[in-house]
């Protein structure tokens, strides 16, 4: 048993908002990540006096926020016209994280290509390095997540980064599905940046590129006519070909002593699923 907390994605309930915090409550969670994008928790649409309110009903629940989500969905930060925009909001993003009393605010920001002449890479490279730069101004760090690329293609991107503030969202569900990575090894090779995790499982069905999965917006890349393929199944834990009890070993190793943070995007009993997760990772938990 290692020294980790249980944390669920608040909008995996399908649920409202307070309904979803307290019945993370009931089922033994103790931290809850926010999506922070869209509808009445975006950032733009919950002011101070709103945050405050939340914050103090989650709270006396005896929770906390694990992180917020600032995923905007798209090409992350591939694409150079949207990223002024985009940068603006995650900004915005992580002033609310700190707001509802945690320094974290997870997302995709698109494939990083192993090839760092790629105009993508650049994009990406100058989004993520004023990212990081404002993250460590303001005490809050910008975590990337895992899946698109191997991570030791991310980390190459992550040490080449100015400031402090970026991290990692490991998701080892992602590296499962999207990539099939060895995922105790991703969480070594990632072990300077992860401060938060997803707990997710799932298994591959069909290789093919990244780019594919995650919509990348470079057509030269992509191969068409993919519709109705499915590439990939995402499963209750403990069901798919993440190696658990490898991959809570590796992060202990590592010292990691954050959230496993319950994702569960799919399926026809949220609450349940989501029960079944949290009596699944108790195993690993003080």
């Amino acid at each position: 048993m290692y020294d980790f907390t249980i944390g669920v994605r608040s909008n995996n309930f399908r649920l409202g908002l307070r309904e979803s915090i307290a019945k993370a409550a009931e089922i033994g969670c103790k931290g809850i990540q926010l999506q922070a994008t869209d509808g009445e928790t975006a950032a733009e649409n919950m002011g101070k006096e709103a945050r405050r309110e939340l914050l103090k009903f989650t709270q006396d629940l005896g929770l906390e926020f694990s992180a917020l989500c600032g995923d905007f969905g798209g090409h992350g930060f591939m694409d150079p016209a949207e990223n002024p925009m985009r940068i603006e909001r995650s900004k915005r993003v992580m002033e609310m994280a700190l707001d509802l009393g945690c320094n974290i605010v997870t997302t995709h920001i698109g494939v990083v290509p192993e090839d760092s002449t790629k105009a993508r890479y650049a994009a990406m490279h100058d989004a993520c390095s004023q990212l990081s730069i404002a993250g460590e101004a303001m005490g809050c760090t910008f975590a990337i997540e895992t899946g698109p690329e191997p991570s030791h293609i991310l980390k190459a991107f992550l040490d080449s980064l100015p400031g402090k503030g970026m991290g990692v969202n490991l998701d080892p569900a992602n590296l499962a599905m999207v990539i099939g990575e060895d995922i105790p090894g991703a969480v070594y090779n990632l072990r300077d940046y992860i401060v938060h995790t997803h707990a997710k499982d799932g298994k591959m069905l069909i290789k093919t590129k990244p780019e594919i999965i995650y919509g990348a917006f470079d057509e030269s890349e992509l191969e068409t006519g993919i519709g109705g393929v499915q590439y990939f199944i995402e499963t209750p834990l403990g069901q798919g070909d993440v190696p658990f009890d490898a991959y809570c070993k590796a992060l202990n190793d590592i010292g990691f002593k954050g959230y496993l943070c319950i994702e569960r995007e799919v399926g026809g009993d949220p609450v349940g699923d989501i029960t079944l997760a949290v009596n699944f990772l108790s195993k690993y938990v003080k």
